[in-house]
This record gives C-alpha cells, structure tokens and sequence, in this order.
C-alpha cells in the first residue's frame, strides 16, 4: 500500500472528542524517544506530519491523520517520561488508557520498541497490560539502522524470551528504521490486509 494522502484531522486532550467516525484507527505508541514521529513521517512520506523533537514527551494529545481518505493514522503521546509532572503524567496516562479501552474504532495499536536496548520491564508491563484488555497489537522495533544485524537480532530474541513468560504466542513483530525506510512496506501492508479483511476499500 502506498500513502498518497494524510491529512490531519485533530488534535485532542479527551477521548470524547475524537473524531466522529466509523473508519478504523491504527495507532502507534511507545516509551518517550522511541522515534514514533520520526516512523509517522517515514509511512507517510511527510517530513513534518508528526512534530519531532529531541525533548522527549513532546506529544501529549491524541492527534488524527487521516488516511488515503479511508482509516485513520493515530499518534498517541509517549508512555514512561518520569521529567513530566506527577499530575501531567497522571493526566495523559488516564486519556492514552481511555482511548485504547473504549474507542470502539481501534483496530490495531502498534507498540513501538527501541531495538538498541535489552527488554525493559516498563516496555513488558505496558504489552501484557494491552493483551489482557484483549485489544490487538503488533510490536515494531525502531532504529534498526543504530546497531550491527546480529545484535538487533539478539536483543529482539531476547524480547521474544521476555514475552513468552506471559504470551502463548508473540503478536507480529516488525523491524523498522525512520533513516532507511526499512519495515515502511511490510506495514503499511499489514495495514492494507487488516483493511480489506473488513471491506474497506484503498
């Protein structure tokens, strides 16, 4: 699949006031820094649909973009920024819990992973959170251009060991670099099939 058109749409504090919409929701999270904006951009081929910056937890609302005019692309404020204030962080992790359990429009809520580092437990806690509220998920690992083949691979089997203390079987995983391009058409692909599985047309 090929993104030619993303438009954004909104830019919300509260789940209430997310768009009106029956189209499905993809959206993306992870841990601040993980470089979510910079693989928002790389997908759509804009370099400034999603503010980046080298500050992390600079996104702090859900933000829409909509999609070839047929789903919706969702960025979801970072998780885990201990620098925000205790009320702050309180108030974002209420509207990200809010959006995953009860928009009734998410169909799959990519969890992004940054691939130079050993498995956190922070990273552990949050995915067995989201699949024990039953809500579908892929992982993606980021900056796979950082590090030597071998010890992405490494770190990602380590990963994998990690999740299988608690998973039957691992969701589907994704290597991804906002520098190269590298997992851009594997997902947007996995997007395109979850789609038509529904009947929507792109």
């Amino acid at each position: 699949m090929e993104i030619k058109e993303a438009t954004f749409i909104s830019s919300i504090d509260h789940v209430d006031k997310c768009p009106i919409t029956k189209l499905n929701e993809f959206a993306f999270i992870g841990r601040s820094n993980v470089g979510k904006s910079s693989l928002i951009n790389m997908l759509t081929n804009q370099k400034k649909l999603a503010k980046t910056s080298g500050r992390p937890g600079k996104t702090q609302t859900i933000n829409h973009f909509l999609i070839n005019t047929s789903w919706y692309l969702v960025d979801l404020p970072g998780y885990g920024y201990a620098k925000l204030s205790k009320t702050l962080r309180e108030k974002i992790s209420k509207m990200i819990n809010n959006y995953i359990l009860n928009r009734a429009n998410l169909t799959t809520l990519f969890i992004l992973i940054d691939s130079r580092l050993e498995p956190q437990k922070f990273d552990i806690d949050f995915i067995n959170f989201i699949g024990e509220n039953n809500i579908p998920i892929a992982l993606i690992f980021t900056k796979c251009d950082k590090l030597s083949p071998p010890k992405i691979q490494s770190n990602i089997a380590a990963f994998k060991k990690e999740l299988l203390k608690y998973w039957d079987e691992i969701p589907s995983i994704f290597l991804s670099s906002s520098e190269t391009g590298v997992g851009k058409e594997k997902i947007l692909n996995f997007i395109k099939d979850i789609n038509r599985s529904v009947n929507i047309v792109l």
